[in-house]
């Protein structure tokens, strides 16, 4: 009995040492993943030393931090559309703007550590919509046809099933097969369509969040390739050609692209031998050639500027077609028989 009395001062002395809790911050749930337009609940518990009223605060990252919950109050676009239980923050009906990293801080000033926080991070799951399909109405056969599938909304990420005729087509199990299916991508691929992958495709969209989705079926033919079409068409492209080919080559006899008569100043006749006239010519860039013609051009007009070069116009001796000339050095008019 008188030991016991002996220990009892030095219990009571360790507990009066023994140092305080400070404040403590948790969360049961680090990560909350919840349905678009539903409620998300993002817990936050804590634990003080002495400071039975600390402050609370709820704050959201992003490229600032933002406030979520201060000085008693919901904030921005949280006001009107949150609650709080001690802690504990619920969310109602969010959306994906929602989505992203909260932090929740304790503020204790009378604990010996006056600050505590947790982070938790929301991810909202949107359900597949109907996802758009680019499907061709009609391939050649032997050609490579791509058919896509894409919902862009879905979280996580949709996969794809592709359906013929509302049959579902298997992934391929050999590397030969002479289709490719992607389902991340939502890509059907045929290497060399036949015949008979002609009928009706959709695709179907689904994330494990919601009911599937499935884009409208199109129905897509396959047809042989038209010999007779490709031979008269490239019958066409020949003809058109020779057409072309024989018309310059008349245009540039009769002088229509000789760029020499239509950019030089035209001297007068050297001589005419076995009617044939001679002219000596410089063009633009000074350069002296010889023009002979059965006749010698006729002059129509011709005018000198102050202000320019010379222009003049005359009349082509085989095709009757007018063509101008300026002259950026002329001192004397052109002389013509």
């Amino acid at each position: 009995m008188e030991g016991t009395s002996l220990y009892l001062p030095i219990v009571i002395l360790l507990m009066q040492c023994s140092p305080s809790v400070p404040v403590t911050v948790s969360t049961n749930r680090h990560k909350v993943e919840v349905r678009e337009f539903s409620d998300a609940v993002l817990s936050c518990m804590f634990r003080t030393e002495k400071d039975q009223n600390p402050r609370i605060e709820w704050k959201k990252k992003g490229k600032d931090v933002s406030f979520v919950y201060y000085n008693g109050h919901f904030r921005g676009p949280f006001e009107g559309r949150a609650t709080i239980d001690g802690a504990t923050v619920t969310l109602h009906r969010v959306t994906q703007e929602d989505a992203g990293e909260y932090r929740c801080e304790i503020s204790a000033p009378l604990d010996s550590v006056s600050l505590g926080e947790t982070n938790v991070t929301l991810k909202v799951l949107v359900p597949p919509h109907t996802p758009s399909c680019e499907i061709p109405s009609s391939a050649v056969t032997g050609s490579v046809v791509q058919l896509r599938c894409r919902d862009q909304q879905s979280i996580p990420p949709a996969t794809y099933s592709w359906f013929k005729d509302n049959q579902p087509i298997s992934p391929p199990r050999h590397a030969n097969a002479t289709y490719l299916i992607n389902s991340h991508t939502g890509v059907l691929e045929f290497k060399a369509v036949a015949k008979e992958d002609t009928g009706r495709y959709s695709c179907l969209a689904s994330n494990g969040v919601g009911s599937p989705k499935m884009c409208e079926g199109k129905h897509m033919t396959i047809e042989d390739v038209n010999i007779t079409a490709v031979v008269a068409a490239v019958v066409v492209v020949c003809l058109v050609v020779l057409v072309c080919g024989c018309g310059g080559f008349l245009l540039h006899r009769n002088g229509f692209f000789t760029r020499e008569f239509a950019s030089s100043v035209v001297r007068e006749p050297l001589l005419s031998i076995n009617r044939y006239w001679f002219y000596s010519l410089r063009n633009e860039k000074r350069l002296t050639s010889t023009l002979f013609s059965p006749r010698p051009p006729r002059l129509i007009h011709q005018q000198d500027t102050e202000e320019g070069p010379m222009s003049t116009t005359f009349l082509h001796p085989k095709s009757r077609r007018t063509s101008n000339t300026r002259s950026h050095s002329c001192s004397e008019k052109l002389a013509f028989l």
